[in-house]
């Protein structure tokens, strides 16, 4: 998400924003079908809670983070893979600030931020955690809204030519969305199957519960499904791909001949990203994710 908006902004490049558009357009459209399919369970898929000075405070900080340590909550998990150390302080920076945000000194500020929440409806007929559908005019519409939603980027991913000319290394920008989209959709599947509820795929929630794991024994996770790792504690379901991510940019790095050990030259650059994934990790927990 850094490098797409970045990229339109620095360089008038909207090959990565393509590329996420077609990821979101998928995930869309295939994540609400496997809820309308009945493939999620009861629950179907968690839509959080609508509380939007924290989603708006938090967004803004998080963008913030981002830009200081390189990258987003994703961005400092493939980057280590790829043998980039200022990554990795990133990382640290943004794991311990998620921590100190859900259960340390800076909780309490995190929920007044949350309570304020926007719902639908009172009494036993509200809706806490309203979709865009709820809003524009009842669940009958989810469809015709998902539609419109679609169709609005669909012009923009067809006209960077996705099914035009390949290049000659790595894989081509709407492979990769389509293939991230695939990813997401199969991430809320599979959170179901062995995780215990339909969680999908995000970094901030399963990256703190890593870290407790390997601090404490003990994921500290919440309605997720624990395992032990050789016998040792319990590490959530969700927290697993919190290492399989820098393992598979290990080996596409190391594919495409491209890994390669790299450290600041200044402690500077060092101090910064650890910052930014202080203030990355905050936003991260304010906003959901």
């Amino acid at each position: 998400m850094n490098s797409a908006f970045r990229d339109v902004i620095f360089v008038n490049d909207i090959t990565l924003l393509r590329a996420w558009l077609l990821a979101l357009a998928v995930a869309i459209v295939g994540s609400n079908g496997l809820e309308a399919l009945g493939f999620l369970g009861d629950d179907g898929l968690t839509r959080q809670t609508f509380a939007p000075i924290a989603a708006i405070v938090g967004g803004y900080i998080f963008g913030l983070g981002i830009v200081m340590a390189g990258g987003c909550g994703s961005g400092v998990l493939y980057k280590q893979g790829e043998g980039t150390f200022a990554a990795f302080v990133a990382m640290l920076g943004f794991g311990l600030s998620l921590i100190a945000s859900y259960h340390g000194p800076l909780q309490p500020l995190m929920q007044f931020l949350k309570s304020y929440k926007v719902s639908i409806g009172t009494g036993d007929d509200a809706i806490a955690n309203p979709a865009l559908w709820d809003i524009l005019g009842g669940p009958d519409y989810k469809w015709i809204i998902i539609a419109v939603v679609v169709g609005i980027m669909l012009p923009v991913i067809i006209k960077g030519r996705p099914f035009g000319k390949q290049p000659k290394k790595g894989w081509s920008w709407s492979l990769g969305g389509l293939l991230v989209g695939l990813v997401i959709i199969g991430a809320w599947w599979t959170s179901y199957q062995w995780g215990g509820r339909a969680r999908g795929l995000s970094f901030s929630g399963p990256l703190a519960e890593s870290m407790f794991f390997f601090l404490t024994g003990d994921s500290g996770a919440r309605n997720d499904q624990l395992f032990s790792i050789l016998g040792y504690g319990s590490i959530s379901w969700s927290s697993l791909y919190i290492l399989g991510v820098p393992l598979g940019a290990y080996i596409s790095a190391k594919g495409l001949g491209e890994f390669k050990l790299t450290t600041p030259r200044e402690a500077a650059e060092l101090l910064r990203v650890f910052f930014g994934g202080v203030v990355m990790g905050i936003g991260g927990a304010l906003a959901g994710g």
